[in-house]
């Protein structure tokens, strides 16, 4: 028995982050988690030591630094690939639970349906990189791309976040597709929080407390 992966996944400005701090907290104390089984918080890009050097060199807002498309897609599959091997996989070995701020699908939409890379060669990469290990459960958080750009208005932009909102609008309607097509879990990111981390928190019980009884 392995430990459970479980991804968010969204635009930035969904509130990702902000549910991912709930839930972590509400985890150890909802009798989901087997005996000794650990909570293991992390993101993408910088999971990892390694990890946390690219995603610098990813998210530089000096033009000068600029990589070309299919540099940074190779950066963020350098990322998940130490992700994977040093934090990802031998958390679930040891039957931990893994929350995760984006993995694989987050580069099939940016660099994907936003970047207009071959998605063919995305998931080329993908099946090399990831090595047999994909996500238990995905809850994808839904905004427009005008909401994002009014919940972000204040906050200074990383490239990615500086890249426009026709950009964005690809990126989501990636995401979209993905969702459709891997049948994720789709919850609107326009609710309040409290009704979001409920709605998670239903999705978790429905999707693992049957395993913890058996």
């Amino acid at each position: 028995m392995r430990g459970k992966f479980i991804v968010f996944e969204g635009i930035d400005g969904c509130g990702k982050t902000t549910q991912i701090e709930e839930i972590s907290k509400w985890i150890p104390t909802s009798g989901l988690l087997r005996g000794d089984s650990k909570l293991v918080k992390t993101r993408e890009p910088g999971g990892s030591s390694l990890g946390k050097k690219l995603r610098n060199l990813i998210l530089d807002n000096n033009k000068d630094n600029k990589p070309s498309s299919l540099a940074e897609l190779l950066l963020y599959s350098a990322d998940r690939a130490e992700h994977i091997s040093k934090i990802i996989s031998p958390a679930l070995d040891k039957q931990d639970w893994v929350l995760s701020d984006r993995f694989c699908d987050s580069t099939l939409a940016y660099q994907g349906y936003g970047r207009n890379i071959n998605i063919d060669i995305i998931k080329n990469i993908e099946s090399i990189v990831c090595q047999g290990e994909y996500p238990d459960l995905t809850i994808f958080l839904e905004i427009s791309a005008e909401e994002s750009f009014l919940r972000r208005k204040n906050f200074i932009p990383d490239r990615m976040e500086s890249e426009g909102i026709k950009f964005l609008e690809k990126v989501n309607e990636g995401f979209k597709l993905i969702a459709k097509e891997k049948n994720w879990t789709i919850i609107s990111a326009a609710q309040d929080s409290s009704t979001i981390s409920n709605e998670i928190k239903k999705t978790l019980y429905k999707n693992f407390s049957q395993e913890i009884n058996d």
